[in-house]
């Protein structure tokens, strides 16, 4: 019996796992890639390498961001579309399944943990608009929902399962503790980016801008400090790291901006480039560089460099233009 887990590396799908595998179960984890979430270790790498299970990565495409621009069900506190981006994995894992000869798959889903995504009802729409319906196990809180095929069909013991529920991750943290893995996964802080105000403002403003939204889109809302001036659209790096990235990822028509002999902020200028931006764009990286005189000279460039000497920004102008 060969079953397909969905593995983020956090702690509610390495528990799942851990039941699963201990009633015998051939398991192959699949870990998809999504671009707002915010995990900076490869936890689910080192979780299947720890319990000796193949590890399948699919980065999500056009596709999950189009998803992100028009959810079917909605938005949920932020601009994070749960229930259609479950239905979206769902759906990959139901081909990775057939791939890889898997009779069944597995979540580290727990009734009530998330408000808009982890409720009973949600939970059954998600695995049948996935054309699942029946086959997705939630180890966790199986207890609490309807038999599946797997235990119906005797593939997986329902007397080990569990019947956790809530937003309290205690009971998760004592079974990690007695399974002697409280030291192999992420603390509860980051995950998705959609759901911070500050970020969900970003993307609302891209989405309200940008017909079709790409992935060098979606890595650049996650990069420096954001401006809109009508159609054009400003982002200053906040440190050397991001400086590097907005150059790699700008667009050969954009500008580029630098305070030249002081330590600078890259910024760079995409959309309309009038007069009026490059100004505005000029006075942001100013207020954001180490020069302290009133006025300095800021070069601006595509291919061919260029100064203009401004007056940088105060507060309330910054805060006027930050999306």
């Amino acid at each position: 019996m060969k079953a397909l887990a969905l593995l983020s590396g956090g702690l509610d799908s390495i528990l799942a796992l851990k039941l699963v595998l201990d009633q015998s179960i051939e398991v192959v984890a699949l870990n998809i890639i999504l671009p707002f979430v915010t995990e900076k270790e490869d936890y689910a790498g080192t979780t299947a390498k720890k319990f000796g299970i193949p590890l399948v990565r699919v980065e999500a495409g056009k596709e999950y961001l189009a998803i992100v621009q028009n959810p079917k069900h909605g938005y949920g506190s932020g601009m994070n579309p749960c229930i259609d981006c479950h239905i979206y994995m769902l759906r990959e894992a139901k081909k990775i399944a057939k791939e890889v000869g898997a009779e069944f798959i597995f979540t580290g889903d727990v009734l009530g943990e998330r408000p808009m995504s982890q409720y009973k009802n949600a939970l059954k729409l998600e695995e049948t608009e996935a054309g699942l319906e029946g086959l997705v196990l939630r180890p966790l809180s199986a207890k609490l929902l309807p038999v599946t095929v797997p235990e119906r069909n005797g593939w997986v013991d329902r007397n080990k399962l569990l019947a956790i529920s809530g937003r309290s991750r205690k009971p998760q943290i004592e079974l990690a503790q007695t399974f002697g893995l409280q030291d192999e996964y992420p603390a509860p802080a980051g995950g998705c980016r959609l759901t911070y105000k500050e970020f969900a403002s970003k993307v609302r403003d891209l989405f309200k801008h940008t017909e079709k939204v790409t992935k060098r889109d979606a890595m650049l809302l996650q990069i420096g400090r954001h401006f809109r001036v009508g159609t054009a659209k400003i982002i200053v790096g906040r440190n050397e790291e991001e400086n590097t990235q907005l150059l790699a990822l700008k667009r050969p028509e954009a500008y580029a901006f630098e305070v030249p002999g002081y330590g600078s902020p890259i910024a760079i200028l995409e959309g309309t480039t009038s007069k009026e931006a490059i100004e505005i764009a000029a006075k942001l990286t100013a207020r954001y560089s180490d020069a302290e005189e009133k006025s300095v000279f800021v070069d601006y460039w595509t291919n061919k460099k260029e100064s203009i000497f401004v007056t940088p920004f105060d507060e309330a102008e910054v805060l006027r233009l930050r999306i």
